[in-house]
């Protein structure tokens, strides 16, 4: 049994190229878990293993592995850091207890960067920093942590210092120890030596080992009395205080090396152990205690004495054992060959197997405690959000939510045959991926896939023929917009049918109106009667939550809208829960188009690099496409200019901008916010 004291559970964050997987690959290889380093450049990158990750160079889905190191057992997690994949790292950060950001020492805080922090910040995550590509030209430590003390406000203090950068980086100088650091290049820096700090570097080493000091101990009242008593403080006291720091996120520690070159990597995850936290040190989670009558919300302790809890935060599709299950377990115990409730879906489920997960193959388990993180085998419902529980305590983990799809492509099978295997494969990659949708255009009758952005679509139409073998003909990409209302309007609608000789009735009477941006859609009852059963209110829910998705004139899912129950008219002898469905569609129809139905188009943020000579061409680029410049900065590798621009104009933005900039210039897109579209859909 793993002591909770001596677990850790850490995702690897970063910008896209930034050395995430590089690092994770060592950290493999010194913890013993490889036995030789994979490198990305030739595709064989332990983490990287779906065989689009390793023809493109790029992490795609969040891979996790377990590995040991001096006793204590460190979960990973290595996350995308394309912001296609932003998914992935917002499920990932949501069952971490630490994270190390992996920051380019040359380019400093990069846009995606900016992204995976924020996301950190909403989870609460405490976090280091490793500044990677020391040996890079250009490459500059001090700069890199400002960069991150000013963009995020992040209090960063320096755990070590580069002897050298660029080609002259030679290690690092610890500045607890006091001692300098060089690795072996004979054995990929397996081995390394420490000696005393050189005149050379002394005078450096003992200014910023005082600054380590006094910004720490003026976070530590202990500390910071023996400080203005002249006392010398411990390395003990030291370690003691940063890791509080860390955890309570006053601090970032910053360590330096270059993962490529083998240098810098044990110190790192020395640092995961020493200032990390294990899943005890963090809040207890919060969920919701579903009574019948109303909701609470609890704190779960991470105790595996208590009720059994966990989240299931990622869904893989295997060939051999089917929907792989990833749990992050919060309560309790779960073992294999017992049954759990999926608390949302109210449903029983039986699992089969538990694994442990070592990137791309599996051990068995014969359980799985509080604090850890596992594979479940056999669950026919979950989906990524999901709660796992028990009758005794069927408490709901808030859920992970995520950004809307916005590009669209309508995909038709070959042939007639291969439609059900088509349709059966989009019903799987959705299960794994929540960003990515699929539906039948109810005017054309094609079935239309909905993602992130190009790459992502691309990569996951690639899978559905490599790995499904799904024959199928893609159209050009479009833009998913969304329909919302302008205005409120209040309704009352009846509905009734015959069927089979009985008469089926429902009366609602709704307030809709528009959100705040952002929102997203909300509904709300306000009639409590004890005399109307719950699954009516269960109806009533279903048939709101399902005019959300279908629209309101074109068929677009709605965004911003917000409808209120106001009156429900039931009768016990003809109110059935299928017309309670009906009405609501029928009166959400009815209400939405007196509150000024509107057009909303998604807005992406921009963020272009290019040399400084390209700039004006990049800038005529973008607003020539209706977009909007909202700053810009200077690195060391050139100018990155911040943008917003509609999606609909961005399409063959690339060709263009590589044209007028000589092919040095790139950029990155994620989605920022739905707005009113000028002019309607035929604008």
């Amino acid at each position: 049994m793993i002591s909770l004291e001596k677990m850790r559970n850490i995702g690897i964050m970063a910008h896209i190229d930034a050395g995430k997987t590089t690092t994770t690959e060592r950290i493999l290889y010194y913890t013993g878990k490889i036995h030789r380093i994979g490198e990305i450049d030739d595709g064989q990158a332990t983490m990287d293993f779906m065989k689009q990750e390793q023809e493109r160079g790029i992490t795609i889905a969040s891979a996790a592995i377990t590995t040991n190191w001096k006793g204590y057992t460190i979960n990973i997690i290595d996350t995308p850091g394309h912001v296609d994949f932003t998914a992935e790292v917002e499920r990932s950060l949501r069952v971490l207890d630490g994270a190390v950001a992996v920051i380019c020492a040359v380019d400093g805080v990069q846009p995606q960067t900016e992204t995976v922090w924020k996301q950190a910040d909403e989870f609460e995550v405490p976090r280091l920093c490793f500044v990677n590509k020391m040996d890079r030209i250009g490459a500059d430590f001090f700069y890199s942590i400002k960069d991150v003390h000013e963009k995020f406000g992040a209090n960063t203090i320096a755990l070590q210092i580069p002897m050298g950068q660029g080609d002259d980086f030679e290690g690092v100088i610890d500045l607890l120890k006091m001692k300098e650091i060089r690795w072996n290049s004979d054995d990929e820096g397996e081995t390394f030596t420490e000696s005393d700090i050189s005149d050379k570097y002394k005078a450096l080493a003992d200014e910023w080992r005082a600054k380590l000091i006094d910004e720490v101990a003026s976070n530590d009242d202990e500390l910071g009395m023996i400080y203005l008593e002249g006392g010398e403080i411990t390395n003990e006291q030291l370690k003691k205080s940063i890791r509080e720091g860390t955890i309570d996120r006053t601090f970032v520690p910053c360590l330096c090396g270059s993962a490529r070159r083998n240098k810098g990597v044990q110190p790192l995850i020395d640092a995961v152990i020493d200032y990390l936290p294990c899943p005890t040190d963090v809040p207890p989670a919060r969920g919701l205690h579903i009574k019948k009558d109303k909701e609470e919300e609890v704190k779960i302790p991470c105790d595996e004495k208590k009720m059994p809890l966990g989240l299931v935060f990622k869904i893989q599709q295997d060939r051999e054992m089917g929907a792989l299950c990833f749990v992050r377990m919060y309560s309790g115990k779960m073992t294999a060959g017992t049954q759990v409730l999926n608390v949302a879906k109210k449903k029983r489920e039986r699992i089969n197997r538990i694994l442990r997960v070592n990137a791309n193959h599996m051990e068995q388990m014969d359980s799985v405690s509080a604090g850890d993180i596992a594979v479940f085998v056999g669950l026919k419902l979950a989906q990524t959000g999901d709660t796992l529980g028990s009758e005794g305590m069927p408490v709901l983990l808030e859920s992970v939510k995520f950004p809307e799809p916005v590009i669209s492509v309508a995909i038709e099978p070959e042939t007639l045959s291969d439609k059900d295997k088509l349709v059966e494969t989009l019903a799987v990659m959705s299960r794994e991926d929540p960003t990515f949708t699929s539906h039948e255009d109810a005017e054309t009758g094609q079935l239309i896939i909905s993602g992130m952005g190009e790459l992502h679509l691309d990569v996951l139409v690639t899978r559905m023929k490599d790995d499904f073998g799904v024959k199928a003909n893609v159209g050009a990409p479009q833009v998913t917009y969304r329909e919302s209302v302008s205005g409120e309007a209040s309704l009352s609608s009846a509905w009734e049918k015959n069927l089979a000789g009985k008469d089926n009735k429902a009366g609602l009477t709704i307030t809709i109106r528009q959100n705040e941006q952002g929102l997203g859609n909300t509904y709300s009852c306000d009639v409590h009667d004890a005399t109307i059963p719950e699954e009516i209110y269960d109806a009533i829910r279903t048939g709101f939550e399902n005019s959300f998705a279908s629209g309101i004139h074109y068929g677009y899912p709605c965004a911003d809208v917000g409808v209120t129950v106001t009156g429900i008219d039931y009768d016990e002898l003809t109110g059935t829960p299928f017309a309670f469905t009906a009405c609501a569609a029928q009166v959400f129809d009815e209400a939405a188009q007196k509150a000024t139905p509107i057009i909303l188009e998604p807005v992406m943020n921009v963020d272009i690099s290019c040399p400084l000579e390209f700039v004006g061409d990049a800038i005529s680029q973008i607003t020539q496409r209706g977009g909007m410049i909202q700053g810009q900065d200077s690195k060391a590798s050139g100018e990155i200019v911040h943008c917003t621009a509609p999606m609909a104009k961005m399409f063959g933005f690339s060709t263009n901008l590589r044209s007028v900039t000589q092919g040095r210039a790139s950029f990155s897109m994620e989605f920022s916010h739905f707005q009113l579209k000028a002019g309607g859909l035929g604008a």
